[in-house]
């Protein structure tokens, strides 16, 4: 039968193929993390470019709401594509849809760096247009990335290739501040600039309107890079069994996998293969087998992204804070991008990265279910750490330390929620269903990331309109702050409780698609 077929990959040794789909996803990931967060890195120098006005003492900075709609645009983009590629994924197969969104990626890539206009607000209008256009082509990326990797792997070691698949990821975000510190200081050393507090118009040069351009254009390499290997990949053989029914297809693609020769099964039992239950996603039947998993994984994802995403975006804002970065007033606009990239550059070095291959490595041995609970509690635990003895924090002889903290909140993020959220979702729905269901887990996250975007403005501002930013609304404090996604990260340890542990075993055995098939044999007998 199907399954019997499909069981040869679940016991396949690993091979050289898996780690080459993981390379060619794992690309995906890479151009996906850098295109979402390097814009975290130029909001300051487009603010200085395009809105300094003359003759103020202070650097120019983007208005509020617009700062909030360039750094969430992309999200708000890649939510949408996340629940409508997911779909297309299941409908079409997963490798029909892949290309499309590469392209995407590149073409959108490079028309963000182009974004002209007669004026600030044109230019900004146009970037927003085209980065949303460019969180579309990423947000399919992540189901069908998810998918085509956990249906080529073996039961023995899916996890592990899963997570390294996101894992580039990390790489992606690393690359964005190279990429920064890189042309930054290239162009500071051919057009130097004086400190603003002395020459408040030298401090901008005007080429530093190519410095964002190039940096936002970037993406659009590794996705190119990958295009040719993306289009030779086949189709997954479990899409290709389970889903368009064709097992003499299924062979070939196995074949191709495992480099061994698959033989078809009988044509009495061709017939009858796939013959289980063909409930559809708002089905009674889905609810009572899978609804539970999937507001585990949906909520999970929600609360998580809240929490990482207004860390990641926003970095620059709590460094400056804490008095880890100097005033903007006392820096060219090129040494504040290149101070910013360098900052966070170290935290994805230290913090970041090695967070994603702690999963990598130890997601199958130990489990996802229990990464997911460590990483959410101690999340919770350094927040809280940085929370209640703020101002202690807050002092310049205190900073380093503060910075430690903080870089161990994206350790635990990446070997935990970050990641595990992102392994699950795609183990433990049906075959039919398995693209959309990691879409809509997926968009709950950017949701959460969009509250963490939009949000973080209000409630990191300081409560003493006296010290808060001209032009921002008085928050709730950056102490505060810290409290509620603490609160969030304890939500989320509480929600883990509703996913299932997926490690060891078969898709189908997580899906029960096996006693589904099991049914038809009975019913045969």
């Amino acid at each position: 039968m199907a399954l019997e077929l499909l069981s040869q990959l679940d016991s396949a040794k690993t091979k050289f193929y898996h780690f080459t789909a993981v390379v060619i996803s794992g690309m995906g990931f890479f151009t996906d993390s850098y295109d979402l967060f390097c814009i975290s890195l130029v909001t300051k120098l487009l603010g200085r470019i395009y809105y300094h006005v003359p003759g103020s003492s202070k650097p120019g900075s983007l208005p509020p709401n617009l700062a909030c709609a360039v750094n969430g645009v992309a999200l708000c983009g890649t939510l949408v594509g996340q629940l409508f590629f997911g779909w297309l994924g299941d409908k079409l197969g997963r490798k029909r849809v892949y290309g499309i969104t590469l392209m995407l990626m590149v073409g959108c890539s490079i028309c963000s760096g182009l974004s002209l206009g007669s004026s600030p607000t044109s230019v900004m209008a146009t970037l927003c247009f085209f980065r949303f256009w460019l969180g579309f082509g990423i947000g399919g990326d992540y189901p069908l990335s998810a998918t085509i990797m956990a249906e080529y792997s073996n039961k023995k070691s899916r996890g592990a290739f899963i997570a390294a698949v996101f894992a580039m990821q990390g790489f992606g975000i690393l690359a964005g501040g190279v990429v920064a510190i890189v042309v930054s200081a290239i162009f500071n050393s051919l057009y130097h600039a004086e400190p603003y507090s002395v020459d408040p118009l030298g401090s901008t040069v005007p080429q530093a309107d190519y410095v964002w351009r190039i940096i936002l254009m970037f993406g659009a390499v590794p996705a190119l890079l990958t295009f040719y290997s993306r289009m030779k990949m086949p189709e997954t053989p479990r899409y290709t069994a389970l889903v368009a029914k064709d097992q003499s297809k299924a062979c070939q693609d196995m074949t191709k996998v495992l480099h061994i020769e698959i033989k078809e099964l009988q044509q009495e039992e061709h017939a009858h293969i796939n013959k289980s239950s063909s409930f559809g996603l708002f089905s009674r039947e889905f609810l009572q087998r899978h609804g539970k998993h999937l507001l585990g994984t949906a909520t999970c994802w929600f609360l998580l992204d809240i929490a990482y995403y207004s860390q990641n975006l926003f970095q620059k804002d709590i460094f400056s804070a804490v008095g880890w970065l100097p005033s903007a007033s006392s820096m060219s606009a090129l040494d504040e991008l290149f101070k910013i990239a360098r900052a966070q550059t170290l935290i994805a070095l230290c913090g970041t990265v090695p967070g994603y291959w702690a999963t990598v490595f130890l997601i199958d041995y130990i489990g996802r279910f229990a990464i997911q609970l460590i990483g959410f509690f101690f999340m919770t635990v350094f927040m809280l750490v940085l929370a209640i003895p703020y101002e202690h924090w807050s002092r310049p002889q205190h900073n380093i330390g503060f910075i430690v903290i903080y870089g161990l909140t994206f350790f635990f993020a990446n070997f935990g929620p970050n990641a595990t959220t992102f392994v699950v979702p795609v183990e433990i729905f049906p075959a039919r269903l398995r693209s959309t269901c990691h879409g809509i887990s997926a968009a709950s996250g950017k949701l959460g990331a969009i509250i963490g975007a939009f949000g973080f403005l209000y409630a990191a501002q300081n409560q003493d309109p006296a010290k808060a930013d001209p032009g921002y609304p008085a928050g709730i404090g950056m102490k505060n702050a810290l409290f509620v996604l603490a609160g969030i990260n304890v939500i989320g340890f509480f929600f883990t409780f509703l996913v299932p542990e997926s490690k060891g075993k078969s898709l189908e055995e997580m899906s029960r698609e096996n006693e589904d098939e099991a049914e038809v044999q009975t019913s045969r007998v």
